[in-house]
């Protein structure tokens, strides 16, 4: 189990802790007379030490007389296990697999909300662009090299850009459009691309200047699927965000991110520059 796993498995314990104490339970043993437990289990629960069972959730909020936190805390223990996909472990029969596994999930999306503070999102790039996003992953990972059929599965999620009624909300940093990915021609085609995008009827896209008024840090890249899931990527591992609280603090977060982008003529006129900027 990871280090990030570990500590919210006991931040979950310290959680149920407080729940028993202020239903009037001041003794793990007086609780787990009530639920016909183990003492042990309680302590290795509240403890951070043994991961709560969905069942579990229930009737400790039964018992505590908080049927409100159900929710709450059952998607807590389902996160918890799988909170750090690890890269190396998702990644180690190529990337393809890892794009491919992304399609039911974008075929369930009603609504994204896309950050990105670095590079283009996945979804808008070029062939050639994700080409060179996936030699470098390969490289850093020391993974298979499918790179061919790795493009063609993230170039297959760009159907849901035209299909259904899905609205595609995406902000990036200015400084996307000046990452050197794959040289001046790769450039040029992605932000050609860019340009081409920004006349679909469900694509809002937003460029946040460099000298923009920030509301919030840039943070890291975060990609929302619905009010459902959240993914946070870092070098490592993929973060997966699936507890309502924590979504809202990311859908709020966007909020802020968005009242610092430009759109429309201005967000074409820095892709324009970025553009020239490539001679």
């Amino acid at each position: 189990m990871s280090n990030e796993a570990k500590a919210l498995r006991e931040a979950l314990g310290a959680r149920l802790r407080i729940l028993r104490k202020d239903a009037g339970f001041a003794s793990g043993r007086a609780f787990a007379a009530a639920t016909r437990w183990q003492e042990s289990k309680v302590s290795r629960i509240e403890n951070g030490r043994q991961n709560a069972s969905e069942e579990d959730i229930r009737l400790w909020c039964q018992k505590a007389n908080a049927p409100d936190q159900i929710e709450d805390l059952i998607a807590a223990v389902r996160h918890i296990e799988e909170l750090w996909l690890e890269w190396r472990r998702q990644l180690s029969h190529g990337a393809a697999p890892r794009q491919e596994r992304a399609l039911p999930v974008y075929a369930k999306t009603k609504v994204f909300r896309i950050w990105h503070p670095t590079v283009i999102w996945g979804t808008l790039q070029t062939a050639e662009y994700a080409a060179e996003t996936f030699r470098q992953v390969i490289d850093y990972y020391e993974i298979p090299d499918d790179t061919e059929s790795a493009v063609a599965k993230r170039m297959e999620r760009q159907r849901y850009l035209y299909r259904g009624d899905r609205l595609f909300h995406v902000v990036l940093a200015e400084q996307a459009l000046y990452t050197n990915v794959g040289g001046p021609d790769v450039m040029r085609g992605q932000l050609d691309r860019l340009l081409a995008v920004m006349t679909l009827p469900r694509l809002s896209l937003g460029i946040i200047p460099r000298q923009a008024d920030m509301r919030i840090w840039p943070g890291n890249s975060f990609s929302m699927f619905d009010s459902k899931l959240v993914l946070v990527e870092t070098y490592s591992a993929e973060l997966s965000v699936t507890q309502p609280r924590e979504i809202a603090l990311y859908a709020r977060a966007f909020d802020l991110l968005k009242a610092s982008a430009v759109y429309g003529q201005p967000a074409r006129g820095l892709i324009g520059s970025a553009l020239d900027a490539l001679g």
